[in-house]
């Protein structure tokens, strides 16, 4: 298994890793997979966001196929560029438990630390989703902030905990 930074031809694969994360795990994420099948030439969105600056998506690749991603977007504006959001988590189903979400999470913060100006990383997560808290906690993340009804999906609440490091 080999973690790296997408690259726009990485696009497809991302775009279809991102379809399986919204249909599956709906709680998780504040886009919905309705929506993102909306979206017109949603490959070419994803590519040229893969080259955005101050936007940093890394994959896990198992046998040459993507297995998870994650989003590292630094703030832009000059009273905020210290913070850094992480966003767009997923491993699928089946590569859970096999180290790929601390593998993902690892790369990011080490990429973070590697930009001087960013002091501070940011996430939210579904209250409910004790396994992605254990595993932010045991990379030193901790909650600062507790949203209820974050999210209404299928009719169901769900509550959002939003999590720090400082690097």
């Amino acid at each position: 298994m080999e973690v790296r930074l997408l690259k726009p031809e990485d696009a497809k694969p991302y775009w279809e890793l991102r379809l399986e994360a919204l249909k599956l795990s709906p709680e998780a994420f504040s886009s919905s997979y309705e929506e993102a099948l909306q979206r017109k030439e949603p490959i070419k969105q994803v590519a040229e966001r893969l080259q955005e600056e101050g936007s940093y998506t890394f994959g896990m690749f198992h046998e040459e196929k993507l297995v998870g991603n994650v989003t590292l977007v630094q703030e832009k504006g000059l009273k905020m560029q210290h913070r850094g959001n992480i966003y767009a988590m997923y491993v699928s189903t089946e590569n859970r438990k096999a180290g790929v979400g601390k593998a993902l999470m690892k790369a990011v913060i080490e990429h973070a630390k590697s930009i001087p100006v960013i002091e501070k990383l940011n996430l939210t997560v579904a209250a409910n989703n004790e396994k992605a808290k254990n595993l932010y906690t045991s990379l030193g993340f901790k909650t600062y902030g507790y949203e209820e009804k974050a999210l209404k999906v299928d009719g169901h609440f769900i509550d959002e905990e939003h999590m720090v490091l400082f690097l």
